[in-house]
């Protein structure tokens, strides 16, 4: 494991001069003024200077340049600091030697990876490596898929205080979310989907909610692919596309953490439409929606204004219930548009927290089952998120 007093940053971010880096960038700039050793990373030196001064960063913040393509200037990269923050994907075509160049050096690494092909590709390759050098690799640590990850651990921890033990059967409901999805995201499935077109054996592993606990299985799931009315909060629901990737996180969590949520646990995550005839069309016309389907949506490089960022905001609800019907809930908010200025801000908490708040062992970890609570209260006291259970 890097130690962080004997590299010369805590933090960089690689990838500062794209559009999601540049809020990250901005974001530890704010919030940490004084405090956090930290540096902006890119391919381009001319281009890290020219965001750097449009960004008002001072010049006391070093630039460093290191290229997906160059895996040496990856590893020179990561032995200066403690923990490497990579906004740079796709993953599957840029992240694979920036991954290898940590789990050999021992640096910590975070993401906002929503590519479950790619990470269980990483786990096999690895998790092992990490473990042996220290480093702790998280991937997910935005939007997709830290609400629905920590928001899960939330009511767990919840319902054993309350029942001792937890609960089985969780449904993770978005009833608001204002703000669109990053263009990474985008060009992200768009990866996905055009490397289980050219390797057809992807396709179970995507399918598959177990995807990521490699030699582990646990019962049927329900696949929230369908809409219906729910009664347990007595409402129309429609499926939400984050789902294919948060509900493997949270079974990774669940198996990191030797089930603690049980080996009976079932989840799936749907998207509330509304009440009556008109909750009841909206769900089947959501359903019939791809929203990556076209190219209106953002490129990668782009996004909302600051506007529109801080205008944002998501409110889920995690209904738990026992076998008997007894229900438990817990809520996760977020301040900020979930694909942008809140995503930004959890990124940088989850690095700070790997730097700050926890140590544990190497290898490739979800931000649930290797920071958990220590994560939770820093994005509660910083990063404008709320985490309640009732």
């Amino acid at each position: 494991m890097a130690d962080a007093t004997a590299t010369d940053f805590d933090v960089i971010v690689y990838g500062a001069t794209g559009y999601t880096g540049r809020l990250v960038a901005e974001y530890i700039a704010g919030a940490y003024p004084e405090g956090v050793r930290w540096a902006m990373a890119g391919r381009s030196l001319t281009k890290l200077e020219e965001v750097r001064r449009e960004m008002g960063i001072g010049t006391h913040v070093p630039l460093v340049t290191a290229d997906a393509d160059d895996p040496a200037s990856l590893r020179a990269l990561c032995r200066r600091t403690a923990v490497v923050i990579t906004t740079v994907g796709p993953y599957q075509l840029y992240g694979n030697d920036l991954v290898a160049a940590c789990a050999e050096t021992g640096t910590a690494y975070v993401d906002l990876c929503g590519e479950p092909g790619w990470m269980r590709r990483m786990i096999d390759a690895h998790h092992e490596a990490a473990k042996a050098s220290g480093a702790r690799i998280v991937f997910s640590c935005g939007f997709d898929s830290i609400p629905f990850d920590l928001g899960v651990l939330t009511l767990q921890e919840a319902a054993i205080a309350r029942f001792g033990r937890p609960v089985p059967r969780v449904k993770c409901r978005v009833r608001t979310m204002k703000g669109g999805f990053s263009g990474g995201t985008a060009a992200s499935l768009k990866a996905t989907m055009a490397a289980a077109v050219k390797d057809p054996s992807l396709i179970p592993l995507l399918a598959s909610p177990f995807a990521l606990t490699p030699g582990h299985s646990g019962p049927h799931q329900p696949t929230g692919l369908i809409p219906e009315y729910d009664t347990t909060i007595g409402a129309w629901v429609a499926p939400f596309v984050m789902a294919p990737i948060n509900t493997k996180n949270v079974h990774r969590t669940n198996f990191l953490l030797g089930q603690r949520y049980g080996d009976d646990f079932a989840y799936d995550e749907m998207v509330v439409t509304g009440l009556g005839d008109l909750g009841k069309a909206a769900a089947e016309a959501l359903a019939k929606i791809n929203p990556f389907a076209d190219n209106k949506g953002p490129k990668p490089g782009e996004g909302p204004t600051k506007e529109e960022r801080e205008t944002g905001h998501y409110d889920v609800l995690f209904a738990g219930l026992m076998p008997d019907g007894t229900r438990i809930d817990a809520v996760v908010t977020g301040d900020r548009d979930p694909g942008y200025g809140s995503t930004s801000k959890m990124l940088a908490e989850s690095a700070l927290c790997l730097v700050r708040d926890v140590k544990g062992e190497g290898g490739v970890w979800t931000p649930g089952a290797l920071m958990g609570p220590e994560l939770r209260k820093r994005l509660v006291d910083n990063a404008g998120m709320t985490f309640t259970a009732s």
